[in-house]
């Protein structure tokens, strides 16, 4: 969520893969397009496969590149499941939102654009964090990238909430961080059931009952500017 009508600037948000263990960035446009095409052909073998199941050879046979240039790029499988899961986050945080008219630019508005946004890229990302969750079960290094992936979110709703609460439109009496915490697992929770789960519910419905929790729970004003 973001208090303004477009997309926050990611200044401050932890990245969700540990990309100390990732290799520096090619150097070239060719070097950093046989990367890209790699960690897209990771994908593709993650979400097909699972991420156990899934071998190099798959990937490399999927991005039509040998196992030695993989190896130029990545140290193996888990490097790039992270850098596969650095996209997604970019993706999911920052998942564009139409500017918005004045009329529509109200703090429901903006959290209704937002929560609508976020569904949309949760929806494209689905297979993915359903993976995520199964490997960090079992992996104490993934469930640190998992607890990233977290508390981006909630940072990035805490300054929202907290502008929110300067400009006099939210509840003052709430902890920033606690209520993005509360709010963002809402939120998420309901795209996983929605579209990690496969539950019925349409994207209209999904936006406008978790705008309207978001709305009471802050006390904002319907008819706010």
């Amino acid at each position: 969520m973001t208090t303004r009508g477009h997309a926050p600037d990611g200044e401050g948000i932890p990245s969700l893969a540990d990309t100390s263990a990732l290799r520096e960035p090619p150097a070239t446009a060719r070097g950093a397009r046989t990367r890209a095409a790699l960690v897209a052909a990771a994908r593709v073998v993650f979400e097909r496969d699972g991420y156990l199941d899934s071998r190099l050879t798959d990937i490399t046979a999927e991005a039509a590149c040998s196992t030695g240039t993989f190896y130029t790029y990545f140290a193996g499988k888990e490097e790039i499941f992270q850098a596969v899961l650095e996209v997604a986050q970019d993706d999911m945080l920052h998942p564009g939102m139409p500017r918005l008219d004045p009329e529509d630019s109200s703090p429901v508005g903006v959290i209704e654009a937002s929560n609508r946004a976020y569904f949309e890229a949760y929806r494209r990302n689905a297979k993915l964090m359903l993976i995520l969750d199964q490997v960090a079960a079992g992996d104490s290094g993934f469930r640190e990238v998992r607890r990233r992936r977290s508390r981006a979110f909630a940072d990035r709703n805490a300054r929202a909430i907290k502008d929110l609460q300067d400009r006099g439109l939210a509840d003052r009496d709430l902890d920033p961080l606690m209520a993005a915490r509360a709010l963002s697992g809402m939120v998420s929770r309901m795209a996983y059931y929605a579209y990690g789960l496969g539950e019925d519910h349409t994207l209209d419905e999904l936006v406008e009952t978790s705008t309207a929790l978001w709305a009471n729970a802050l006390k904002l004003d319907r008819n706010a500017e």
